[in-house]
């Protein structure tokens, strides 16, 4: 019980701040908050990702080049031009690393007011970064594994920010069900969006890239973390940016 207990918070925890800090905060800026809480955002981003840790610099550009691109031989990540999530997803991470190290030329529009800690993602993306935190993982299962498949969530772990993105940036392009017509093929993967807290709304969230709220379409479109933001707001930590949209009846 342990272990599925131990792999239900890794999954949330680290994809609350990958879609609330490095999506809505560092790639569309939907809200800001101060400079203490940037620096917050990305001690917990670390703690909360661990060994697949994503710097905001790295995460923001290439997600601005996805929605600038998208669907083209251009965009870091398209299941039109690879043949399955894992060649997605190792392209991807290629694109990433040369954002990051500032290998490739990027445009002023992609870097524009995207937050960069340089000396702390040296530290967190570092290998003895990643394999501190796997060795954690690795002996929490030795110690709290009672069962042979538990054994099996393990690379889970060690991988789950890449796991999050495949889920969207693959599954968010071919499954679900559309509200808006875009020029390319994102859609909606959940009514109620209980895995993702928020992301699976991809198709509503390519149509309106500045709105805080990925859900609030139609009727059962809860996003969960725009919830938690708005809370956040009503303590004074964020301010929100407002984007209206019509709610789209039921066909």
């Amino acid at each position: 019980m342990a272990i599925i207990i131990f792999i239900i918070v890794l999954w949330y925890s680290g994809l609350f701040f990958q879609t609330f800090f490095l999506h809505r905060y560092a790639a569309h800026q939907t809200f800001t908050m101060s400079r203490f809480g940037e620096k917050l955002c990305y001690v917990l981003t670390w703690i909360t990702q661990g060994s697949n840790y994503l710097s905001a610099y790295g995460y923001g550009v290439m997600h601005r080049m996805h929605h600038a691109f998208a669907d083209t031989e251009k965009d870091p990540h398209s299941p039109k031009y690879d043949p399955n999530p894992l060649a997605m997803m190792w392209r991807t991470k290629n694109i990433y690393q040369q954002i990051n190290k500032q290998k490739i030329a990027v445009e002023e529009k992609f870097t524009k007011n995207v937050p960069q800690w340089k000396s702390f993602d040296r530290f967190a993306s570092s290998w003895g970064s990643r394999i501190g935190w796997g060795v954690l993982y690795t002996l929490f299962f030795i110690f709290f594994a009672e069962q042979w498949w538990h054994w099996l969530f393990l690379p889970v772990a060690y991988l789950m920010a890449p796991i999050h993105g495949m889920i969207i940036n693959w599954f968010g392009h071919i499954y679900g069900y559309v509200n808006f017509k875009v020029n390319d093929t994102s859609k909606n993967l959940f009514r109620f969006d209980w895995l993702m807290l928020g992301e699976g709304y991809h198709n509503n969230h390519h149509k309106f890239g500045g709105r805080p709220n990925f859900g609030g379409v139609r009727w059962h479109e809860i996003d969960v973390t725009y919830l938690i933001m708005l809370a956040l707001e009503k303590l004074g930590w964020i301010k929100l940016k407002r984007v209206t949209v019509t709610p789209k009846r039921e066909v």
